[in-house]
C-alpha cells in the first residue's frame, strides 16, 4: 500500500483520535422516562463499553425550545466533546429532533445520514428513507441525532459512531 493510499490516509487520521470521549446522551420523548428508554440506554451502554464515559444521560421533551436549550448548555461544558441525541427523527409532526438541531451545527457530516439510511435500507427496506439521521460538528463536538429504537441505535452505534467516535472527536476540536 502507498503511503498516498485512501486507506494510508485515513489510517494516519485516526493515529491522532481521541481514545476516550466524554459523551452527554439524550433522548428527545413526549413518553420515555429514563427507566423506559431503552434507546438511550443502549447508547450508554455501547460507548462505556467502548471506553467512552457517559458524563450526562437525560430525557427531553419534543419541544424545539426545550432541545435548544439543553443542547445549547451541553456544547458550553467543558467535560462534553459528544452529544448523541435519540429519538424524533421520522417525519410525524411531533419530530423535530433534525429541525432543531441542525441550525445548531457549525458543519453538517453528510455521509452519516447517507450512510446509516444505506444501512437500514439493507436491514428494514424502503421505511429506511424515513429517518432523518444526522451528524455535524458544533462549538468544537460532534453532534449525532439518531433514531430511537434500540435497531435503529445499534445500527447506528455499532458500524458507524463508535469506529469513528475518536476520530470525529479530534477534528471537531480543530474547528472550534
Amino acid at each position: 500500500m502507498s503511503e498516498t493510499s485512501p486507506a494510508s490516509h485515513a489510517h494516519h487520521h485516526r493515529k491522532s483520535a481521541v481514545v476516550a470521549v466524554p459523551t452527554a446522551v439524550i433522548t428527545v420523548s413526549d413518553t420515555r422516562t429514563l427507566d423506559t428508554d431503552t434507546g438511550g440506554a443502549r447508547v450508554a451502554e455501547l460507548l462505556g463499553a467502548g471506553g467512552h464515559p457517559v458524563v450526562v444521560r437525560e430525557i427531553v421533551k419534543d419541544e424545539p425550545a426545550a432541545i435548544s436549550a439543553l443542547l445549547g448548555a451541553l456544547l458550553g461544558r467543558d467535560d462534553v466533546r459528544a452529544v448523541i441525541l435519540t429519538g424524533g427523527t421520522g417525519v410525524a409532526p411531533r419530530d423535530v429532533t433534525p429541525d432543531t438541531v441542525e441550525p445548531l451545527l457549525d458543519r453538517v457530516v453528510p455521509g452519516f445520514g447517507e450512510l446509516f439510511r444505506l444501512l437500514s435500507f439493507e436491514e428494514i427496506g424502503s421505511a429506511a428513507l424515513l429517518s432523518r439521521a444526522l451528524a455535524g460538528l458544533a462549538s468544537g463536538r460532534v453532534v449525532f441525532v439518531l433514531p430511537g429504537s434500540r435497531g435503529a441505535v445499534e445500527l447506528a452505534m455499532q458500524k458507524l459512531i463508535l469506529p469513528e467516535l475518536g476520530h470525529l472527536a479530534a477534528e471537531a476540536v480543530k474547528t472550534r
